[in-house]
């Protein structure tokens, strides 16, 4: 599939997972659950240990039931590891316009952090396919609404502070995916293998991003 194809696959699911915990162990099996509740995007982050050893294993036992991503990820070298291990998209904290033009090269979908309205639009006219702002909860979903107006063709994606409570909030600002961590893979329900939990909070994301964009566009 081609990068737009992959954006078009990230922006219908409305959420993109971020999956992080210290021990790499059960996190294939927590891709699993996620897609099992309808969140088929995922980002592994590099925060976890053998980080893409998961995302091998991910991609062999999960092909492309989920379109698989690499977080946390600061450099080229990095990106580009990830990418040969099976990524589809790379997420990052910050802007590294090296990460940028690399993932154009591989024709993989970059969603580079920014924070300032300047950051914004550095960030898309270096070539992001989103922005993701992070922290989001700094900045709630009234900086959304606003940068809507002189920025209507960035697609933005909140990280941080996106729960079950401020989802909507965040998409009727005018987000076009919501990126949701430790609110969705929750790390108790990780560390006790409780994967069904995992798979219910996914089914209750996909579900408001479904009734959000129902009411958007009805």
């Amino acid at each position: 599939m081609s990068r737009e194809q992959h954006l078009q696959r990230v922006l219908d699911c409305g959420i993109v997972a971020i999956v992080r915990f210290s021990d790499p162990g059960p996190l294939v099996e927590v891709v699993k659950a996620l897609a099992a509740g309808g969140v088929t995007v995922a980002e592994v982050t590099f925060t976890v240990p053998n980080a893409l050893e998961v995302i091998r294993q991910a991609k062999r036992e999960i092909g492309d039931r989920v379109l698989l991503g690499a977080g946390t990820v600061l450099d080229p070298e990095t990106a580009r590891s990830a990418i040969l291990a099976g990524a589809e998209f790379i997420v990052a904290p910050t802007i590294n316009l090296e990460v940028i033009k690399l993932c154009r090269r591989y024709d993989k979908l970059v969603m580079p952090g920014a924070f300032t309205p300047t950051e914004v639009l550095s960030a898309w006219e270096a070539g992001a396919d989103i922005v993701k702002v992070f922290p989001a909860d700094v900045l709630g979903p009234a900086f959304f609404k606003a940068l809507r107006g002189p920025l209507p063709q960035v697609k933005l994606m909140p990280t941080g502070g996106v729960d079950l409570s401020t989802a909507s909030e965040f998409l009727k600002a005018g987000a076009v995916c919501l990126g949701v961590g430790g609110q969705l893979v929750e790390p108790k329900a990780v560390a006790s293998g409780d994967f069904a939990r995992i798979t219910h909070l996914a089914k209750q994301y996909v579900e408001i991003v479904r009734v959000t964009k129902a009411i958007s566009t009805g």
